[in-house]
């Protein structure tokens, strides 16, 4: 049984994770409460983009608890964790560049995100996804930015309006980007702890 094992995929630590992600989407959903108040229906499931991500590693959690892999969970979650992650410090720092102001919302919003980055890599050597796994998560990330930046049902920063255009750009490199990530490390290496 190797480093790696030995913490990981150590019951505690999967326990602990579980609580956290799970209260974290739970805290996430309400966050997004306003929002979804005036989202219509059929966009619902792509506005709460970071506490969807964690609800995907959510059920990877469980299946790990379960010693089981649930490999679309995991692509989801993979892809998602690193992308929303990223993106939410990126945006927080946006608004800092432009605001000059940074609050302890900002920076509890910053560190949470970052760590959903860091879980969901952190996983790739434990996760059993396949080609098609990623593919339809790759589709879920692009999707999901056809519906933030042509529907506008992206994440409210009003004081980022006037950088749509450029924030969409982004956003759908960093999906790329995420899918690329999460191909080299989990699906193209196969690095698969047993």
């Amino acid at each position: 049984m190797n480093y790696l094992q030995l913490i990981f995929k150590d019951k505690r630590v999967l326990i602990l994770l579980l609580i956290v992600n799970t209260l974290g989407t739970i805290y996430g959903y309400i966050w997004y409460g306003g929002q979804l108040a005036m989202t219509p229906a059929k966009f619902i499931p792509f506005v709460p983009d970071s506490p969807t991500a964690t609800l995907f590693f959510v059920f990877v959690l469980i299946g790990f608890l379960m010693n089981k892999n649930f490999g679309l969970m995991e692509a989801l979650a993979s892809v998602t964790l690193f992308k929303y992650g990223i993106w939410a410090v990126v945006m927080n720092l946006l608004v800092y560049k432009v605001t000059g102001e940074m609050n302890i919302i900002m920076l509890m919003l910053m560190t949470s995100h970052f760590a959903m980055a860091v879980q969901g890599i952190l996983y790739t050597p434990f996760y059993r996804i396949k080609p098609i796994h990623l593919s339809i998560a790759a589709v879920w990330a692009v999707h999901n930015e056809i519906i933030d930046y042509v529907f506008f049902m992206m994440p409210q920063y009003p004081v980022l309006d006037q950088y749509r255009a450029q924030i969409g750009y982004f956003t759908f490199w960093l999906s790329i980007a995420s899918v690329a990530l999460v191909y080299w490390l989990a699906v193209r290496k196969k690095k698969i702890v047993k």
